[in-house]
């Protein structure tokens, strides 16, 4: 049995996002230790029997002190713990530990592609993001290294840059979804419906969510803006839910600057939740007009098994989650007007939100599941460890 290191930015992310892959690999006798930032939640993760390093790293900060200290952690951690794989989730924790696990020698590593974000976005490649793509092909040169990804977009940046060969990459749609916690609902009766409703049950508003951190490039002012276009026609029928934590990146939007934002009633922010199942469940359409470089984001899937219709951008990682017209619509990035003609679409018509949400489940079920995304981490922890 192999000995794996997964390293992730925040523990957090490991919970919402890669907990079932290792569970699996402890379950199959691997052994595992999780390395990420500490934000509160390390004692869920040692719960599950999974040991945790703390990891020195400022997820969004550029320091070059920090970012050598995160550096110089991860090699003396490799050269200690003599890992049989290690795998790293995003960006940053890519950089740094392909090169710690370049000069420790490390066996295999498993690379996971899960969003280029925005210094990667636009039509040409700044200084700073060929930089970091020059020093990821360095670090794999000669080394047994997969690099995973979710959409096609990030594998052709990788290649045309040298970073990986073809044989090297992998692909996974996302990080999976459970398809029996995210079970298929009916969405309740809504004020805007003409149906009758069943004897007893009330109608709602019209619940529009959109869940994801509170950054402009997630789509939050995108989606703001929308909701004030529909206010005259559907206030006190709509409500536009917001659910996410605000970020620590200087150029986030500011909390106060959100709640003044949101009246509570039309427009209301939720903050940080742990129930997104029964929110999703309680809510009618998901919108998601993100234009932040996605890997395939998991709020997605997640709507799409629980069988509701989805609006979301054209872009990168988005796209991949949305047959137009079939289980959703795809609109222009940062393109309110269009997102609220979208949403209008959907708020007049509830056979067609019953049958995209259904053609969203279905396609859940085909493509998202949870156990073919687990698998395929298993399948290449093997072939890692067999070529090493």
């Amino acid at each position: 049995m192999a000995k794996i290191i997964m390293v992730v930015n925040e523990d957090r992310f490991f919970l919402s996002h890669r907990k079932d892959i290792a569970l699996r690999a402890k379950a199959l006798g691997h052994e595992f230790r999780l390395v990420c930032k500490d934000t509160g939640r390390r004692g869920e993760v040692e719960a599950l029997g999974i040991p945790v390093t703390e990891l020195p790293i400022n997820p969004t900060g550029k320091n070059l002190c920090q970012e050598l200290k995160t550096l110089f952690f991860l090699r003396r951690l490799y050269r200690r713990e003599r890992p049989d794989v290690v795998h790293h989730v995003g960006v940053k924790t890519i950089l740094w530990g392909s090169l710690a696990a370049k000069w420790a020698r490390v066996p295999g590593v498993l690379n996971a592609i899960c969003g280029l974000g925005v210094l990667f976005s636009g039509g040409h490649l700044s200084r700073m993001a060929r930089g970091i793509l020059k020093v990821m092909a360095y670090a794999n040169r000669g080394m047994n290294v997969v690099e995973l990804f979710q959409n096609d977009d990030d594998k052709r940046i990788f290649l045309r840059h040298g970073v990986c060969r073809e044989e090297q990459c992998a692909f996974t749609k996302g990080s999976g979804v459970s398809l029996e916690e995210y079970a298929y609902v009916p969405a309740p009766p809504c004020l805007l419906d003409a149906e009758p409703t069943p004897e007893g049950v009330g109608p709602v508003k019209l619940r529009v969510l959109f869940s994801a951190r509170m950054v402009a490039e997630k789509g939050t002012l995108t989606l703001i803006e929308a909701a004030n276009l529909l206010r005259k026609e559907y206030e006190g029928k709509v409500e536009f839910i917001l659910c996410g934590d605000t970020s620590h990146n200087p150029k986030a939007i500011k909390r106060e600057d959100l709640e003044a934002m949101c009246d509570g009633e039309y427009i209301q922010w939720l903050g940080f939740r742990r129930d997104i199942p029964a929110l999703l469940r309680s809510c009618h359409i998901f919108a998601f007009p993100s234009y932040y470089r996605e890997g395939v984001p998991r709020s997605l899937l997640e709507a799409c098994a629980v069988g509701r219709p989805i609006v979301t951008c054209d872009s990168v990682g988005c796209r991949d989650t949305v047959d137009d017209g079939q289980n959703g619509f795809l609109i222009q990035p940062r393109n309110a007007e269009q997102l609220a003609e979208r949403l209008r679409t959907l708020f007049s018509d509830s056979a067609l939100r019953h049958r995209m949400g259904m053609f969203g489940r279905k396609k859940a079920e085909q493509e998202f599941g949870i156990n073919l995304v687990v698998q395929k981490h298993m399948d290449i922890y093997e072939g890692l460890t067999r070529r090493g």
